[in-house]
């Protein structure tokens, strides 16, 4: 099997991943109602998700830090299983939570060996495009996995969801066995080694940016099914087919923001595909009256949201090289954090103030993210940040 092939596996895997954590927000719900329990509690089930990833992820990396890359991928992924098998099986809403519990911690670490095996054998000067396609199987659950989710939750139990995507994490563990080669294991890091990196000031202030532009995003998303059904009166077919149009265009973003951070830079790419982001937001509000403006709307903010994903990977990369597992681990958990954060927030904000108001708060979490990095671009801009420039081209 081909480099490229490789990759593709590895996007297919992420996949998993994705619709397992994105899910929820597709049948949040079918949820509510099958627990008996508010939407705005169903949405902590994303919250739980997200801080076992986001805590669990690094100390997880820095224990294995001696296993194989490949197998360190396969016990991951076994892991990952086990919590989607447990998803199906055990009933209740505090059984739900602990297999999501289970779900995230083996989710982060399949992410984060995932991107570095992608990293590495990818030919040099594509390992931006490289990652992009990683991240572009975990958007691409946007597109299949959340509506086609919806679909079954309306036609059978929604806890089928996790039992197909238990038995393919098994069929992935097999493919993976014996296509996936052995990837030299970087120099073991202490967790306590990994959390003085958050001391670096150009370090802290991109995971800063990850912070807030994800987590601007997730207020909005979160809640997305309730918004789109009660504020802009969609059907229930036209709520999958909303999601289908999302996901397509999460797809198209995210391939294009690492072939942008290729060609044109990481700087320019974040700077443009987060103006998009606030912009879109505030529209899909203006719009949400508009059953076609609401879906344009949709097709631009997923696509501006995605753009940044890659550019942003890669720019944490170029940061440390020497540790990229590291670094791309602290992100995936900046990054879960802050959808932990956004989907507590979002709850908040819908409990106590409007469900409508969503999107203005997202708009503000990513302006925030613009503006951080406005401001790190211009205190750092020394010889190390021209060469990591320069290298992203």
């Amino acid at each position: 099997m081909s480099k490229t092939w490789k990759i593709y596996l590895l996007a297919l895997i992420s996949f998993l991943v994705g619709t397992s954590e994105f899910i929820i927000a597709g049948i949040l719900d079918r949820i509510a109602e099958s627990l008996n329990v508010s939407v705005v509690a169903a949405g902590q089930f994303i919250t739980v998700f997200s801080l076992a990833y986001g805590f669990g992820t690094p100390i997880l990396i820095a224990l294995t830090s001696n296993i194989k890359r490949k197998k360190l991928l396969l016990y991951s992924l076994g892991l990952f299983v086990v919590g989607n098998a447990l998803a199906y099986l055990l009933p209740g809403f505090g059984l739900f939570i602990a297999s999501r519990i289970i779900m995230a911690l083996g989710a982060g670490v399949v992410v984060v060996t995932s991107l570095t095996v992608a990293a590495k054998i990818s030919p040099a000067g594509k390992q931006g495009s490289a990652i992009a396609t990683v991240i572009m199987g975990f958007t691409a659950s946007l597109i299949i996995g959340v509506p086609l989710g919806r679909i079954i939750a309306s036609t059978y139990e929604w806890q089928a969801v996790f039992g197909l995507i238990g038995l393919f994490g098994l069929l992935a563990i097999l493919i993976l066995n014996f296509t996936i080669p052995d990837i030299e294991n970087e120099e073991p890091v202490p967790l306590r080694k990994q959390l003085a990196l958050l001391k670096e000031p150009k370090t802290a202030m991109a995971l800063s940016v990850t912070f807030f532009w994800l987590g601007g995003y997730s207020i909005a998303y979160t809640y997305i099914s309730p918004f789109l059904l009660n504020i802009t009166g969609m059907s229930e077919g036209g709520l999958s087919s909303a999601l289908l149009a999302f996901g397509i265009a999460s797809l198209i973003g995210s391939q294009f923001g690492g072939y942008s951070a290729d060609k044109w830079g990481i700087q320019r790419t974040l700077i443009g595909g987060m103006l998009l982001h606030i912009l879109s937001l505030i529209l899909l509000s203006i719009s949400a009256h508009s059953a076609v403006l609401v879906f344009l709307v949709l097709i631009l903010w997923s696509f501006s949201a995605w753009s940044s994903g890659p550019a942003q990977q890669y720019n944490l990369i170029t940061l440390a090289p020497e540790a990229s597992s590291i670094m791309l681990s602290l992100n995936s958990s900046v990054m879960q954090l802050s959808m932990a954060a956004g989907a507590g927030i979002g709850g908040i904000v819908v409990g106590q103030i409007t469900l409508a108001s969503i999107t203005w708060i997202g708009a503000a979490g990513v302006a925030i993210a613009l503006l951080v990095l406005a401001v790190s671009a211009g205190l750092f801009h020394s010889k190390y940040s021209r060469k990591a420039e320069e290298a992203s081209r």
